[in-house]
């Protein structure tokens, strides 16, 4: 083929040049990060969960007052011919039918404030937000997804309605921007998505706020069944994307590594137990030294597991890109302390 040098007459607009480069530099659209459950670094499945906390697929936090005891687990479940591989299972396993007004449990993630600036929240150009998703449960009924700004304590909630017990089906949900209070230009939580999974009646009394406005409890889970009430209870979701716009796209899948990295900025555990090796020395001392694979988040907590064997004490100095692991005291013999760390960044 013959390459035709570009003169003036046939050059590439600036405009369309600068337009190439910004497609292949912005953000993914899909805000979500691993929204479609393909990592979990912590665990496959937990039991008996009763309190807030992060359990298995990266960035979906369970905040749960009450409202029963649950597993939760990485299922293989998923609707057919998506392209879906993984789907995040709710199992009841000890029921609450009869909730008290305090009690919810909500399936969440989590979003910095300087990754959402460009939504443009708290001006008159605010954009719209489109939530979808994939669906699978077995009690039909009403139930409620909101968008909570941390920053402004606002919110606003949809309602959609789960039609066909044990069924898969996709639920779309548009929420209009917010031209009311700008989100916080940091690397703190800002805005949260939120999935109803039962809400008490300090969250059902009122009216369902489906406009933005200042956080009213009464007024956010309004009409939200009650998956905690059956032992019989099991609630799948996969396919959770949230774009600006009106209308939802297809969901936008990326390679598997691309997603692990994109976790790595909240959480990371080693891949390789042992890391650290305590060689015998008149100075009795060990240092090692992890890179992490994505700078954090912030400072990350760091938790280093010793091996039974080994009589040393850890201590931990880290910062956002490394972490440097100081064993002392070691006593004759010990080759191997260390047995694997996490390093948690989460908001």
């Amino acid at each position: 083929m013959a390459l035709t040098r570009l003169t003036s007459a046939n050059a590439i607009p600036d405009d369309s040049i600068a337009n190439v480069k910004m497609a292949n530099i912005v953000q993914s659209k899909n805000i979500v990060i691993n929204g479609d459950m393909a990592v979990n670094q912590r665990n496959t499945s937990v039991s008996g969960i009763t309190g807030n906390s992060y359990n298995t697929v990266d960035r979906m936090y369970l905040g749960i007052t009450g409202a029963g005891t649950w597993t939760q687990s990485k299922d293989t479940t998923v609707p057919t011919g998506q392209g879906f591989a993984n789907s995040l299972k709710m199992d009841c396993t000890t029921a609450d039918a009869s909730l008290a007004a305090a009690d919810n449990c909500l399936l969440q993630t989590r979003f910095e404030g300087q990754n959402l600036q460009y939504l443009k929240k708290g001006t008159s150009s605010a954009e719209s937000l489109t939530v979808s998703f994939w669906v699978y449960a077995t009690k039909t009924g009403t139930n409620i997804v909101e968008l909570y700004d941390v920053d402004n304590l606002r919110q606003i909630s949809q309602a959609y309605t789960i039609s066909s017990s044990n069924t898969w089906e996709k639920k779309e949900l548009t929420f209009a921007g917010d031209t009311t209070g700008a989100l916080d230009n940091d690397n703190a939580s800002s805005f949260i998505l939120l999935f109803g999974l039962a809400a008490g009646s300090n969250y059902t009394s009122g009216t369902l706020n489906t406009s933005w406005a200042s956080a009213t409890n009464a007024n956010r889970y309004v009409g939200q069944v009650n998956h905690a009430d059956s032992t019989s209870n099991n609630f799948y979701i996969t396919g959770i994307q949230m774009e600006a716009g009106d209308t939802a796209s297809e969901f936008e899948f990326l390679p598997y590594e691309v997603n692990l990295n994109r976790c790595y900025r909240y959480y990371f555990k080693t891949q390789s137990s042992q890391w650290l090796y305590a060689i015998n020395s008149t100075n009795n001392n060990s240092r090692s030294e992890v890179v992490f694979k994505n700078t954090m988040r912030a400072t990350p907590t760091a938790t280093v597991a010793f091996s039974a064997s080994g009589t040393g004490t850890g201590t931990q100095n880290a910062n956002i890109n490394h972490v440097t692991v100081y064993v002392n005291g070691i006593g004759s013999g010990d080759t191997s302390l260390n047995t694997g760390a996490t390093f948690d960044s989460e908001l």
